[in-house]
């Protein structure tokens, strides 16, 4: 094999006509036929480009999440706030998710407890899937307590965005959204459960 290379190392290079190289290269109506024709070997028409649009993500139809699991710098406050302090974060999506049932603080200080012992993400994760079942989202981008197992920070931020976007701020608190709704005249975002839209 080494004698292979040896010989191979040993063959002249090509000799290449400048002149023919050259022509051929001016004669060529612009790059983009480059790729074109290297794309589509058989002289087919490229399709035409895609429109532009919202992206799927985007939709709030139900089907799926409004951003992504890593856009946690589209609101930048909230993911500093749950990377130093995430029971701040889970303690407001718990309060909004219950319906203010559970406050804030009662929240927070119950996923401190667990996290505080390696077992917060089995407590924000329940959160998860039943933020999930109130707006009908798909379990993506994968199961929920692995996605909080592995991207705990990541999730809590996506969710908070999620809520925030669907017209309840969870910084507000149960009753502040409440009161905004109200004084807005907007049906609040959230159904009750076993309803459906």
């Amino acid at each position: 094999m080494i004698e292979e290379f040896t010989e191979y190392r040993k063959t002249p290079p090509l000799p290449i006509n400048v002149k023919v190289f050259r022509n051929v290269l001016q004669n060529l109506p612009t790059t983009t036929f480059l790729v074109c024709s290297s794309m589509y070997p058989n002289n087919q028409e490229a399709p035409p480009p895609p429109i532009a649009g919202p992206p799927l993500a985007k939709s709030h139809n139900g089907q799926y999440w409004s951003t992504g699991l890593c856009d946690c710098f589209d609101d930048p406050s909230n993911c500093l706030i749950t990377c130093c302090c995430p029971c701040i974060t889970v303690g407001q999506i718990v309060e909004i998710v219950d319906r203010g049932t559970t406050s804030c603080l009662i929240g927070g200080l119950f996923y401190a407890g667990l996290a505080y012992v390696g077992c917060g993400w089995l407590y924000s994760c329940t959160y998860r899937s039943k933020l999930r079942g109130l707006f009908s989202l798909p379990e993506a981008p994968c199961v929920d307590w692995l996605v909080h197992c592995c991207c705990c920070a990541c999730s809590t931020c996506q969710e908070y965005r999620e809520l925030k976007i669907r017209g309840a701020d969870p910084s507000l608190g149960w009753e502040g959204n409440v009161e905004k709704w109200n004084r807005e005249g907007l049906t609040p975002p959230i159904v009750a459960y076993g309803m459906a839209r």
